[in-house]
């Protein structure tokens, strides 16, 4: 059995896609994942499952689907990947609640800073399939927009250290 790590795209932010965890895990259950566990109310997933990344995000979008009536994006990472994006982090001396990686599923933009917009203090780097954020004077006063975020999902370093000690890793640079 391999690990998976899924994480949900637009799931229970701001009143939209709402969807208990406890219904994530069911619904992970019925496609055959294995010791399913979720992290906190915002679609994070890791379970264990013979398929392929590929074909494990595939069967979680179909069952999403089914479930919401619309396509709820699904970015898969394996324990490694989210290890070496954890340890790849730009800002290692900024607090976990302030630097944030957007997931991709694929690269980020060559022209990423010029995509970029109302930029202020924020902090901007491409990763191999993330883009490294960090916001110095917090998320609540940025009005930062990023492109290249549409097709993405974002989560914060705390959460990724979490991911990666919960899929059997530990989180260090």
């Amino acid at each position: 059995m391999t690990t998976h790590i899924a994480l949900l795209r637009a799931v229970n932010v701001g009143g939209t896609g709402k969807l208990p965890m406890a219904e994530l895990k069911s619904m992970a259950v019925r496609i055959g994942f294995e010791n399913p566990r979720t992290y906190i109310a915002s679609g994070n997933l890791v379970f264990e499952s013979n398929l392929t990344t590929a074909q494990a995000g595939e069967a979680l979008e179909a069952a999403l689907q089914d479930y919401a009536g619309k396509p709820v994006g699904v970015i898969m990472r394996t324990p490694d990947e989210m290890q070496a994006v954890f340890a790849a982090n730009p800002f290692p001396d900024a607090p976990g609640n302030r630097c944030v990686v957007l997931f991709l599923d694929t690269a980020p933009p060559d022209d990423l800073s010029d995509t970029l917009k109302h930029q202020a203090g924020e902090q901007v780097v491409a990763g191999k399939r993330e883009i490294y954020i960090h916001y110095g004077d917090g998320m609540g006063q940025s009005k930062l927009v990023v492109p290249a975020a549409k097709t993405g999902t974002a989560r914060n370093m705390n959460t990724v250290a979490k991911l990666v000690t919960m899929a059997g890793g530990e989180a260090s640079a």
